[in-house]
């Protein structure tokens, strides 16, 4: 590439989408497209050496008619290194990394991914008020478990299903505050106050019907761009980490448990905003560091810190060790499935705001991966890759666990260590569905004290939050837009700080617009929709 002037670049870049569209399922070769793709290599032949073996191979192929499996692999090599060339990968999508390689790049993955798939479940649990050990760790084992066959269906890509590419699956973060209000609101229905996880039947069972919301959006993204453009989609991203704010700060303070008269740790006492605030600033400090892999860690670190803290300082974690050599199996409906059709109807609008995010995580990742954004076999990936997003959701669902959505952070990964092979999601996978098959795992984080949750969620939250000011910003902002903005927010935040305004509404009302991201996320769609301002 170095040697190319600019038109002979175009020329590659041409030829290797082009031979790129030669590799299906499994790796087999269509023959019918390497006459085409031969007049293009041609000429490039002369100039690059990997490109004149690329020809020579077309031409064993075109000599006999026939591919057979050692060409098929041989192309498959062949394109790598060219796709390489381009992208500056080490590995790319169809080629296999040695075991090793490929176990250590899965290992990095994992650290980057770990905590934000636990996370989500600790903080439900947190929020209802689910103090019991052996029902957190169930939640956080099942979310490995449900991440662990959630990565391989997307890597693998199971007919239609599947983006085929190093995407990694996780317990997604903008369905905790309307799943803690969907709980709340079916523990409330309970016949005993001891019931805590009532609410658990009510979420698995409403998450379920309404992942074919994203299963839909996954055929018409396109269509969905004209109407959630980057200007909702910042106000519901924003409106998220808002919210979340909230819970996060709860924590921080020592969570539901420690508003209780006896508790040992008060709410807000020292013990908790110490340890709370260690978390935050070892997080703040490793993230200022100039090492990319002290970066990397920061949460895990800081985490660290904080238990540490927690335990030698404070006391403050305890452990129930009957369980931990014991094995989980995974229990469909383990309590049980509940629903309401308000809940479906307010979870279905995060799940087409989360199609929207899916398919800017799936385009980021072809991009980085040196795949084409402009061709037919891109909106192959996308749709494959939202609707895997949805079949995943409702997945989780049956195996007790929470929303998947695919994590924007391993695209960075993948930039970082130049590996991209889809293979090594499946090590990934392997991992996941190892870790949450051992109750250890899950009861090892179930104890993390709420302070420590909370130092870390804080700040993941308030980047959420940033993260949407800046889908905002990036866009022009005129007179409409500031009053669509003005709407949302007004409608969003309010109905948040002040859920008493919907006490005297019906039960439907209160179903779907008691979420504030729910209300804002419809306002900042029909308004944008609707309002008509020239300058």
């Amino acid at each position: 590439m170095a040697q190319m002037n600019a038109e002979e670049k175009r020329a590659f870049r041409q030829m290797l989408n082009a031979a790129k569209n030669l590799i299906v399922a499994d790796g087999k070769v269509d023959y019918d497209e390497t006459t085409m793709l031969f007049g293009l290599v041609e000429p490039l032949a002369k100039i690059d050496p990997d490109c004149d073996a690329l020809l020579k191979a077309l031409v064993d192929i075109r000599a006999d008619g026939v591919v057979s499996p050692e060409e098929a692999s041989r192309l498959v090599n062949l394109i790598g290194v060219l796709s390489r060339k381009d992208s500056g990968l080490v590995y790319g999508i169809e080629e296999r990394p040695p075991f090793f390689a490929a176990l250590f790049a899965a290992f990095q993955h994992l650290l980057a991914i770990f905590v934000a798939i636990i996370t989500p479940p600790l903080l439900i649990a947190s929020g209802l008020q689910i103090d019991d050990l052996k029902t957190k760790g169930f939640l956080v084992s099942m979310a490995l478990f449900a991440s662990g066959v959630c990565t391989f269906i997307q890597c693998k890509r199971l007919g239609p299903v599947g983006s085929r590419l190093l995407c990694v699956q996780g317990t997604s973060f903008q369905f905790i505050g309307p799943l803690i209000g969907v709980g709340m609101v079916a523990q409330s229905q309970a016949s005993s106050p001891e019931d805590v996880v009532w609410g658990l039947p009510l979420i698995f069972g409403c998450c379920i019907c309404a992942a074919p919301a994203e299963m839909a959006a996954a055929f018409l993204f396109k269509k969905l761009r004209t109407v959630i453009t980057p200007l909702v989609s910042g106000i519901v991203v924003a409106l998220i980490g808002l919210g979340l704010i909230k819970v996060g700060i709860i924590s921080c303070g020592g969570g539901f448990g420690s508003m209780a008269p006896d508790a040992k740790f008060p709410f807000a006492g020292w013990q908790n905003l110490t340890v709370s605030g260690a978390v935050l600033l070892t997080i703040v400090g490793f993230n200022c560091a100039r090492n990319k892999y002290l970066r990397m860690g920061s949460v895990v670190f800081g985490i660290l810190v904080g238990y540490l803290i927690a335990f030698f300082g404070f006391q403050m974690v305890s452990f129930e060790t009957g369980t931990l050599l014991s094995f989980n199996i995974p229990q469909p409906f383990k309590w049980g499935v509940r629903f309401d059709p308000t809940a479906i109807l307010g979870l279905a609008i995060v799940y087409v705001v989360t199609s929207i995010e899916a398919s800017g995580d799936i385009t980021a990742n072809s991009m980085i991966s040196g795949l084409s954004i402009d061709d037919e076999s891109y909106h192959r990936r996308v749709r494959g890759g939202v609707l895997a997003d949805g079949v995943n959701s409702a997945v989780a669902g049956v195996f007790n666990s929470f929303p998947n959505s695919i994590f924007a952070q391993n695209n960075g990964l993948i930039q970082l260590t130049g590996v991209a092979s889809r293979y090594v999601g499946y090590f990934i996978a392997a991992m996941l569905l190892l870790l949450g098959l051992f109750p250890v795992v899950g009861m090892l984080f179930s104890t993390m004290p709420d302070p420590v949750l909370g130092g870390a969620t804080l700040l993941m939250f308030g980047m959420v939050a940033a993260a949407g000011i800046r889908i905002i910003a990036s866009q022009p902002i005129g007179r409409k837009e500031t009053l669509v903005l003005a709407l949302s927010f007004g409608a969003g935040l309010g109905v948040e700080l002040c859920p008493d305004i919907l006490s005297h509404a019906p039960a439907a009302v209160k179903g779907i617009f008691g979420s504030g991201l729910v209300t804002g996320g419809l306002v900042a769609i029909v308004s944008n929709a609707i309002l008509r301002i020239k300058e």
